[in-house]
């Protein structure tokens, strides 16, 4: 198969790291913690851990098979490895923009929290009431959810359109590891608060008398979810692989990295709750109500306040760029824009989507979809629709109708490595995963 000249990432490294500035976001840092505090604390960690590897690692190596083997964007890989599949590439640049629509407002209200840690505002409050009130009356000011979701917007843009080696790749050697020396210290500085220890305990300590099939699922939702799969991230990405690069450890050292984002971020909260007396099941509200709270418990609060939504908006940011890049790149090369015209396009459509999705939670609540405000409306058929249909048909893609040759070719690069698990890898993604992730979408739309 012949290829237009194209854009690679620098080597192993940069693959990695790329690759794992997709998967790592908010959902690692926000989501994860409050859902393992509601099922169970280390049980859910160990079923997570165990989805992960069995679920989230053959799809991303199959997702990452696609994207080097045709050199395309997500639509065009599809297509060029099966016309009639081209559908699943839709899926997954639909996915993504519409991700954006809501996923651009909440990192742009990190960015706002992180403003108020550094100027005190935090810190004015005591009570719970009071971070609730705050926080409600910001979503639902008319003017500046959208000044922060704006200034997000274009620092993601800035970046997507400097191109893939020397925006995409370069910007992700500087976040991740500025993302990890945040999440050690803010660790470290959790476990040695009082009664830390038993908040750590929670955390890594199994009891699996409060594990049913209901938090395997959700343990399985949060698993495939938290690695960015099927929404043509790792698609578009490993598009810009070279073709050196081992597929397999590549997929391994993401799942891991994030595996461990998501770990570290555990025991920043778990011990910080524990140690004020906190219920670890508080939900979403951890981040934006109880967290600012227990900040303002601690010596040097502004300090630690304002690392931690620094934090935050790390990790939106490396998401935000993968999700940008997967419509950008699809633009300028299906639609034959110039890649500073897609990048463009992308965020203009993307800024009027996300001020629509921030004004329905404030002036704009009474427009309802099926019951419910457009941000709502946004995330609820990502994340229960579109995301297990991607991951779903990749699996029936990649394990029943791409090539063998295809497939081996690029997981034993050209037969320069051994694949010694292949019989049970394509069993995992012909039939486990599938069924899976059929169970998860029932599941997502109240079938159990």
């Amino acid at each position: 198969m012949k290829h237009t000249q194209r854009a690679t990432l620098g080597g192993k490294l940069s693959a990695v790291l790329v690759a794992a500035g997709s998967s790592v976001g908010l959902g690692n840092i926000w989501r994860f913690p409050y859902v393992a505090g509601d099922n169970g604390g280390g049980a859910f960690l160990a079923i997570y851990i165990l989805c992960v590897l069995i679920i989230g690692l053959p799809l991303m190596i199959a997702e990452f098979s696609v994207g080097r083997a045709s050199h395309k964007n997500a639509v065009g890989a599809y297509r060029a490895l099966d016309r009639k599949w081209s559908f699943l590439g839709y899926n997954g640049v639909l996915a993504a923009f519409l991700i954006l629509g809501f996923y651009f407002v909440v990192s742009g209200w990190t960015a706002e929290y992180m403003v108020h840690s550094v100027t005190g505002e935090l810190a004015r409050y005591t009570t719970a009431e009071e971070y609730t009130a705050m926080f409600e009356r910001f979503i639902g000011s008319p003017w500046r959810p959208l000044l922060y979701t704006s200034v997000f917007i274009l620092a993601t843009h800035f970046i997507i359109a400097l191109g893939v080696q020397k925006g995409i790749e370069r910007s992700a050697k500087v976040l991740m590891p500025l993302l990890f020396v945040i999440l050690v210290a803010l660790a470290i500085h959790s476990l040695l608060m009082p009664n830390g220890a038993e908040g750590l305990k929670f955390f890594l300590k199994p009891d699996f008398s409060k594990i049913g099939p209901a938090t395997v699922l959700t343990a399985l939702g949060q698993a495939f979810f938290s690695l960015s799969i099927g929404i043509g991230t790792m698609v578009t990405y490993a598009s810009y692989f070279k073709p050196e690069t081992n597929l397999r450890h590549t997929a391994l050292n993401v799942t891991i990295l994030d595996t461990l984002v998501a770990l570290l971020a555990g025991i920043v909260i778990f011990p910080a709750v524990f140690s004020v007396g906190i219920e670890p099941s508080s939900g979403p509200s951890l981040v934006f109500i109880t967290l600012p709270g227990i900040f303002n418990g601690m010596p040097w609060s502004m300090v630690w306040s304002s690392v931690f939504f620094l934090l935050l908006i790390v990790a939106a940011l490396t998401s935000t760029i993968s999700l940008h890049e997967v419509i950008t790149a699809y633009m300028h090369e299906e639609w034959h824009l110039s890649r500073k015209a897609a990048a463009w396009a992308t965020t203009g459509a993307t800024m009027v989507l996300a001020a629509l999705a921030s004004l329905s939670l404030g002036v704009l609540n009474g427009w309802k979809i099926c019951g419910l405000n457009l941000f709502d409306s946004l995330d609820y058929l990502t994340a229960n629709i579109l995301l297990p249909a991607g991951g779903f048909f990749t699996c029936i893609f990649v394990g029943w109708r791409l090539d063998r040759k295809v497939l081996e070719a690029q997981v034993t690069n050209d037969g320069h490595l051994p694949f010694r698990i292949r019989k049970v890898f394509v069993f995992l993604l012909r039939y486990l995963c599938p069924a899976v992730l059929l169970l998860v979408f029932l599941d997502n739309l109240g079938a159990f």
